[in-house]
């Protein structure tokens, strides 16, 4: 379901020029000594800068033609756009970030000489911190650089998106979302709101297709030039904030005007009561989306005709169907997806089917193969092919010739290590519920008597899969054994283990992830005392409150940009459109007091790591402010890394490197291992 980010008060932008390509060195910070943990060895500085080191391919799209691959890359602090001739394999560098706080996140092809890219920047509006987008439009050479977004109408966030694509591949023409901030617009005053236009990227030539709706969240095209899907989220006039109800709209084939398609009870965001449309199929006058069946998220398709008749096509009876697989630029529905206890690509298309088999066994190894992107024609596919002991590498293949060639792989610092195996499991909670996880053992080990950890994950609206993980290769590769519980609260698995969520319902939540621990323990995994845990966002919250529930369980925390008080983050969200979903998704009463980790520092025994980026716009540095100074208050030993700069997910190899580093000398002191 798409959230609304967009304020309810405007924010100006400041410094928005884009077009450059000058490189932008990465800017070298020094962090501060810190009072507790030791510093790392060179060996673990050695192994940590290989992990920490991030995937070289960002984002990656094949050209219509298929002669061309456009890769985004993090050099240069950034972001770097790379051009790959198909045909002689030469790599060229065309676009940087010009500045420091602009990030090039991915570009796609408008034609196959044209291409768009997304920037994203942030902006300090009186200490509210407020994310904003850009597209930029320029030549597959580099040259004839233009922004996209159009100015004008107002100051907004979100700078658009590009919702279909001109059948002609070389018109270089496209659908293009855009919102209008409040203003007067055609003679009125009026809130503003997301329309449509179509928009040549070569000329900047513009017009609305679809007038704007201040409540729109969102359209869908068929594929074929036409606007067949809008998604409204409609606002209280008492308090002006989002309410929980989604509804979706269609446009009758070949006709004018929005008919009611669906609406969509979003109280319980992760699993949302009706059908959500993700794919229109114009030909066959459907949509694509997922609804709710027996519990389990599962795919279905919908009438565009006015019927309402939904037919099933997909579901799992113990997992969650998350996604249709579509191709080409038609977004032809091929397949549909969903994790057990591995990912898994159920294909309609039989020559799909086959062919995916073909290219896993053709691979060494024997890598899971996903399809990234294709031509126009469908000949030519960029393939993804990874594994848990493998980061994995892109791969372009020709139908006509079945050559298979490597384009990037995603990692090479880590080519020639031995990388540990990830092994799905399940144990026993508390309450008798069978409880699954993926546990890691160090490469060579027998498996018993190491030091320990249990990582549970963010979300809480998430879940952990099988694959490579540079987190958990990393402490795999410092010897430790990691356990990654799939706690109650939790998505995937259907709406009754997500239960209320992991804010209301935290208890559960961490009481699984107390309960990994000791399973740890009990088959003689985890070393008597040697057992720590690691988690970031709401994993970091699970490894804190796991100290306010069992203060004696690890002996060790670490917590990377965590979720401290509940109160505290319901009020981040305060000033957007969708405060009324993140106060009910949090809840009030008793468990607010109970599950937030800052109010009971005074339980803490373990000593304690904290990690934040001081841009982070999903949970701001006040809350590990706070949880610093509550336990200093509180006479415990708490060390804090502040990383400048940097938001959520700390995309930065010089950091990533120093939190993995550090975080391994600070568990190797409380643990009592050699360094």
């Amino acid at each position: 379901m798409p959230s609304r980010n967009f304020r309810k008060r405007w924010a100006a932008l400041a410094g928005t020029s884009l077009a450059g390509t000058a490189v932008l060195a990465a800017a070298m910070v020094s962090f501060p000594a810190l009072a507790d943990t030791p510093a790392p060895s060179a060996e673990a500085l050695a192994v940590a800068a290989k992990f920490g080191t991030l995937d070289q391919v960002q984002g990656i799209s094949l050209s219509p033609d298929g002669k061309h691959v456009a890769v985004v890359t993090p050099l240069g602090g950034g972001g770097t756009l790379l051009m790959i001739d198909v045909e002689n394999g030469t790599i060229k560098g065309i676009l940087h970030s010009a500045h420091k706080d602009q990030h090039l996140v991915n570009c796609g092809w408008t034609s196959s000489t044209r291409l768009y890219c997304r920037m994203r920047m942030t902006h300090n509006d009186a200490g509210q911190l407020i994310g904003f987008t850009r597209l930029i439009a320029l030549n597959a050479d580099g040259s004839h650089v233009d922004i996209l977004t159009a100015t004008g109408g107002g100051i907004v966030e979100d700078g658009g998106d590009i919702i279909d694509r001109s059948p002609n591949a070389n018109a270089g023409v496209v659908l293009m979302t855009r919102q209008f901030g409040p203003g007067v617009h055609q003679g009125f005053a009026d809130d503003g709101g997301l329309a449509v236009e179509e928009v040549n990227t070569n000329s900047l030539n513009r017009h609305i297709i679809e007038s704007m709706n201040s409540e729109a969240e969102e359209y869908l095209s068929d594929g074929h030039g036409n606007v067949r899907i809008m998604g409204l989220q409609p606002t209280s006039s008492a308090n002006g904030y989002a309410q929980k109800k989604f509804r979706y709209f269609y446009r009758p084939q070949g006709g004018h005007g929005w008919q009611p398609l669906t609406t969509i009870d979003t109280s319980n965001s992760a699993y949302s009561i009706g059908f959500q449309p993700e794919v229109v199929d114009g030909k066959a006058n459907i949509a694509y989306g997922t609804d709710v069946h027996d519990g389990f998220k599962a795919l279905f398709t919908m009438a565009l005709d006015g019927s309402g008749k939904q037919t099933l096509i997909a579901s799992h009876p113990n997992v969650d169907v998350d996604g249709v697989i579509a191709v080409g630029p038609h977004a032809r529905v091929v397949g549909v997806q969903y994790a057990s206890e591995k990912r898994m690509v159920d294909y309609f298309d039989p020559e799909l089917s086959q062919l995916n088999k073909a290219l896993s066994g053709a691979l060494p190894g024997h890598p899971d193969v996903g399809i990234w992107d294709t031509s126009d024609d469908e000949n030519q596919m960029l393939l993804l092919a990874t594994k848990d002991t493998d980061p994995g590498a892109f791969y372009l293949f020709d139908k006509a010739t079945h050559h298979l060639g490597q384009v990037l792989p995603l990692r090479p610092e880590l080519a020639g290590m031995t990388l540990a195996e990830m092994h799905s499991i399940t144990f026993t909670a508390a309450d008798g519920s069978k409880i699954p996880a993926y546990l890691t053992l160090p490469a060579g080990s027998n498996g018993k008597n190491l030091p320990a950890i249990v990582m549970p994950h963010g979300g809480p609206e998430a879940r952990d899969e099988w694959g490579f993980d540079w987190l958990v290769q990393f402490f795999a590769a410092r010897g430790f054994a990691v356990l990654q519980p799939e706690f109650r609260g939790s998505t995937g698995y259907g709406s009754a283990w997500f239960n209320k969520n992991g804010f209301k319902s935290w208890a559960t939540a961490i009481g699984d992830v107390n309960d990994a621990g000791r399973w740890m323990q009990a088959q003689g995994i985890a070393a008597p005392g040697k057992m720590a845990i690691f988690g970031w966002s709401y994993g970091g919250y699970a490894a804190l409150q796991s100290q306010v529930v069992d203060p004696d369980l690890f002996k060790a925390v670490v917590a990377v940009a965590p979720v401290t008080d509940f109160d505290k983050l319901r009020e981040e969200r305060r000033g957007f459109l969708d405060f009324e979903q993140e106060d009910a998704r949090i809840g009030n009463g008793t468990h607010v007091q109970a599950g937030s980790p800052a109010r009971h520092a005074d339980r803490f025994k373990a000593p304690v790591l904290l990690f934040h980026g001081d841009k982070d716009q999903n949970v701001g540095i006040g809350e590990t402010l706070l949880m610093r100074d509550r336990l200093r208050s509180a006479g415990k030993q708490v060390d804090f890394v502040e990383f400048p700069g940097l938001d959520h997910q700390l995309y930065d190899a010089e950091a990533r490197t120093k939190m993995l580093s550090t975080s391994d000398a600070f568990l190797r002191k409380a643990l009592g291992l050699a360094p």
